[in-house]
């Protein structure tokens, strides 16, 4: 969540900030911030004046009665009574303001940073980036972008090519479970482990720690970074335990530095995992959901970062380079997208899209999401660090997937479907140990 330091010294910044994320009635909400951490200062420095008058009693009436003073002493006995029925009001006024607070800035998005365009929908997304063509920043809008390779009518989709060589099951998954969980089988299985094997030892080559985490977390990790109470209608939820399946290896990870400060010299911290992820996708529909192009449970390698606020620009850089160089190996169609403030995250301030263009489709199917956070998670997390001259400062953190595998393997079997087969790309050989799906 924002920080109060930020909302208190930058208010026309985080106003100016929240409107480009077109969050409604930002003005107001800044404002109703101010007003509640105004009274919960206002009672703190009531109480902690309170505290300190009962305190120099406490000290005196001890004196008062060695003097022979009683009256006195007695008297101050009173006042301290008082002081202390009047402090157990202001220590439950400050926890109610506190709570009504923390519960007002849950509400209030991420800010974004100055280089995220103006814009209120995905077709405003800038194309920064692409293997198709050069790009104009500003001007190759989604909207304008007019570089697709076109749909190959005589390409078979994907849902089509995994029935036809027994890669994936769809109707088997809705029998043991539902639409959006299909089951893989014999090549298509094992095109799945190779490319989850190929994106962890990339992430390894790149310097990533594995993180094998759980992957179902308790509320408190959804509310560290930020799922929680903004996306939980979109989460499955386990009443009995009051547990969440993951929606990304983002949570657990990144919930590894929770109530943690870290030694500035070990930052960048770079974590990976492999986890399932699991979505409820509510109100998902139509044509774009078919086959694996939108899944309740799928496979995703998550690359996840903290760190300092002056180093985090640089490694949303490399994020982003190492996430390009996994797509480049497969050689596969892509595009980079820096999302406009109205289509960003609610705790994002920058985030890129990558795309891979599917022929059979004739569409982009976004495969990875990579953000910076600043200082928003870090504030929930309570995620800090301790500098060289011993101040403690809020972490910034990063993540990304490397790579998210549905609209990945889509890609691949529609793109390099040849009437022999369908071809593996050279760099995904040594881990499937075939070139060729027949």
């Amino acid at each position: 969540m924002l920080t109060l330091k930020l909302i208190n010294e930058q208010t026309d910044k985080v106003i100016a900030g929240l409107e480009k994320k077109h969050f409604k009635g930002a003005a107001e909400a800044v404002a109703k911030v101010q007003e509640i951490d105004a009274k919960r200062r206002a009672t703190q420095n009531e109480l902690d004046k309170n505290l300190s008058e009962a305190n120099k009693l406490a000290k005196t009436i001890g004196m008062l009665m060695k003097q022979g003073q009683k009256a006195e002493a007695e008297a101050a006995k009173a006042h301290v009574a008082e002081l202390k029925e009047t402090n157990k009001t202001l220590d439950e006024q400050l926890k109610q303001t506190q709570e009504e607070l923390t519960a007002l800035l849950c509400t209030i998005p991420n800010i974004p940073y100055d280089e995220v365009p103006e814009g209120s929908c995905a077709e405003d997304n800038w194309v920064v980036k692409s293997n198709l063509k050069e790009c104009v920043e500003g001007v190759d809008t989604v909207g304008n972008w007019t570089a697709n390779p076109g749909n190959d009518a005589a390409k078979l989709p994907h849902w089509e090519l995994a029935k036809k060589y027994n890669l994936i099951d769809f109707d088997l998954g809705v029998k043991i479970t539902g639409a959006g969980f299909p089951v893989y089988r014999g090549k298509g299985a094992q095109l799945q482990r190779a490319l989850i094997n190929f994106f962890l030892a990339e992430a390894s080559k790149a310097g990533y720690e594995e993180i094998m985490p759980p992957t179902v977390v308790n509320a408190a990790s959804g509310y560290g970074t930020g799922q929680l109470p903004d996306k939980e209608g979109q989460m499955y939820h386990c009443d009995l335990d009051d547990l969440y399946l993951i929606p990304t290896a983002e949570v657990p990870v990144t919930n590894i530095y929770r109530d943690v400060i870290l030694d500035e010299k070990e930052l960048p911290i770079k974590n990976c995992a492999y986890t399932q992820c699991f979505r409820r996708e509510a109100g998902s529909y139509g044509k774009d959901v078919r086959g694996l192009n939108r899944l309740h449970e799928f496979s995703k390698i998550e690359i996840v970062r903290i760190d300092t606020p002056e180093h985090s620009k640089e490694s949303h850089k490399e994020m982003l380079a190492h996430v390009e160089g996994l797509l480049q190996k497969l050689e596969l169609p892509y595009r980079i997208l820096r999302l406009c403030g109205g289509d960003q995250s609610f705790t994002s301030a920058i985030c890129y899209d990558f795309e891979v263009y599917s022929e059979a489709q004739g569409r982009w199917l976004e495969v990875s999401s990579v953000s910076n956070f600043d200082t928003y998670q870090a504030n929930r997390l309570k995620c800090r660090y301790r500098t060289a001259d011993k101040k403690t400062e809020l972490c910034h953190t990063l993540n990304g997937s490397a790579l998210a595998l549905p609209r990945i393997v889509a890609a691949l079997l529609e793109n390099n479907q040849t009437p022999e087969g369908i071809k593996i790309p050279k760099a995904l050989q040594p881990y499937t140990g075939f070139e060729m799906i027949d």
